[in-house]
């Protein structure tokens, strides 16, 4: 596929053969904005893991700092005194047969799923239409809980998933490029120690093999893992 101009320009900020530090690569990634809407920062990683080992199948939770800059949609399934929290802590939706019948004819206007342990008779019969969305609540993920108030506020406040896929890779969204300097490193730093404390005690050799930075549309800026681990980990 052609490249267009506005990409090929933005290449040629980018040194591709070399590792940049962290501090570098957030200072790159402002010059990198090139779109009139707030882009979105990802951070991409090759873990050295093997997800169809049970310890391996790196996923969680984490809050980032900062927040994500995105306002996210949860469709909550609770009932009784449960429906009444998810309300109060800002779900968007609660389920109820409608809303099941409505996903079922291909509803999907939320982002999140987070429901009560007791509810997850009813999200089941989604399962095969929320899965491959990756909506599908989960205890590893945090949005199967009894505390669901409080998890609706913490995703609201910038809590997000991580996971990783089976070609044992992992994408997460950090922010927008309108944070600050600080706030960009802040998030990365939180986000870096807490994948780093999920390496998993079966592991031999590296468990971060390559970390990169973009924005929505701009290339890939590739920092140097050794040095990003000892930045995070000082």
């Amino acid at each position: 596929m052609k490249k267009g101009k506005r990409l090929r320009e933005l290449e040629k900020k980018v040194d591709r053969d070399r590792l940049y530090e962290i501090s570098e690569a957030v200072k790159l990634l402002k010059e990198l904005k090139s779109s009139k809407f707030d882009e979105t920062i990802e951070i991409a990683m090759k873990l050295g893991v093997d997800p169809k080992q049970a310890d391996q199948n790196i996923r969680g939770t984490v809050s980032l700092p900062a927040g994500t800059g995105k306002k996210i949609r949860i469709l909550a399934f609770a009932k009784g005194e449960k429906e009444a929290e998810a309300k109060n802590a800002g779900a968007d939706f609660i389920a109820d047969d409608e809303t099941v019948e409505k996903i079922k004819s291909g509803w999907f206007d939320f982002e999140l799923v987070i429901a009560t342990p007791d509810m997850m008779g009813s999200v089941g019969r989604l399962g095969k239409l929320l899965g491959p969305k990756g909506l599908m609540p989960n205890p590893k993920s945090g949005t199967v809980t009894m505390d669901i108030g409080k998890a609706i506020t913490e995703f609201k406040a910038g809590r997000i998933e991580y996971r990783v896929n089976k070609f044992s890779d992992m994408n997460v969204m950090l922010g927008k490029i309108s944070f600050t300097e600080d706030q960009i490193v802040s998030n990365i730093t939180t986000l870096l120690q807490t994948i780093l404390r999920a390496r998993p005690a079966s592991l031999k050799g590296a468990f971060i093999e390559s970390i990169s930075l973009s924005l929505t549309q701009s290339p890939g800026i590739k920092l140097d893992v050794a040095k990003a681990r000892a930045f995070v980990t000082a």
